[in-house]
């Protein structure tokens, strides 16, 4: 992975604008080759990266995400700042869910979830997902096995106590998943590692949207954008905005 895809990007193009938002422990790489594509079609495209990520993992773990969220609604309003009046936004994983938190509390022309979660394992399970992303931070970095192990089993001993805000986070904005009136689509990987795949069908089922779509795929894992179907996800993505009642 070059430096450059752990940076946040602003791809400037078209009057419509996309806030594109990562996963946790993810970064703005997650969502890159999306932003390229939608560029590349007259979208303006904004990922920032949450306080923490993208970053060694000493710095995430100190992190929490009420942090995160403030990032998000930085970048909305750099777009609103910037003369951007139209904002569609997707998400991915965590950044699902912030799609639709920011979609219960600021205007937005449509909402598109990515293998979102709207239940969260253990915290014991989610610091393994801390410690998978210290362990590749690391291996970025070019340190050898047995320093990664030493600096990795250090991360496991200090744990990360905003886990069970994460949790809390989540399962409060699937408490008011109604309060959801934007055009929403639902993005689900069939064959998800990381969270219970009837996420999909809870946000389907509960925003209470009048323009809503469901759409599964077969041959994807939980990071959906960079798996081997990311072109069709792509151009689902693309229809999905299209048909939204753009101004501009």
């Amino acid at each position: 992975m070059r430096k450059a895809e752990l940076k946040p990007f602003f791809f400037e193009a078209g009057k419509r604008a996309v806030l594109l938002l990562h996963g946790f422990t993810g970064s703005s790489s997650d969502v890159r080759m999306l932003g390229r594509y939608l560029e590349k079609r007259g979208y303006t495209c904004l990922a920032p990266h949450y306080k923490g990520h993208g970053v060694p993992p000493e710095e995430l773990i100190q992190t929490n995400p009420e942090d995160w969220w403030k990032d998000v609604v930085e970048a909305y309003n750099t777009l609103k700042e910037k003369g951007y009046e139209e904002i569609a936004v997707i998400g991915l994983s965590l950044g699902g869910v912030f799609s639709l938190k920011l979609g219960m509390q600021t205007p937005v022309k449509g909402i598109v979830t990515m293998c979102a979660p709207m239940t969260m394992r253990t915290t014991d399970k989610m610091l393994e997902g801390v410690l998978k992303y210290a362990g590749d931070y690391k291996r970025f970095e070019g340190k050898n096995d047995e320093q990664i192990e030493e600096e990795v089993e250090a991360i496991r001993k200090q744990g990360m106590p905003s886990l069970s805000e994460l949790q809390q986070l989540i399962a409060d904005v699937r408490g008011e998943i109604s309060l959801i009136y934007a055009p929403t689509l639902v993005v689900q990987s069939k064959n998800d590692e990381v969270i219970d795949a009837n996420s999909a069908h809870i946000i389907y089922n509960e925003v209470e949207s009048l323009d809503k779509e469901l759409i599964w795929f077969e041959n994807s894992s939980h990071v959906i954008t960079l798996d081997k179907e990311k072109n069709q996800l792509h151009e689902v993505i693309e229809r999905f905005l299209e048909k939204l009642d753009w101004n501009v």
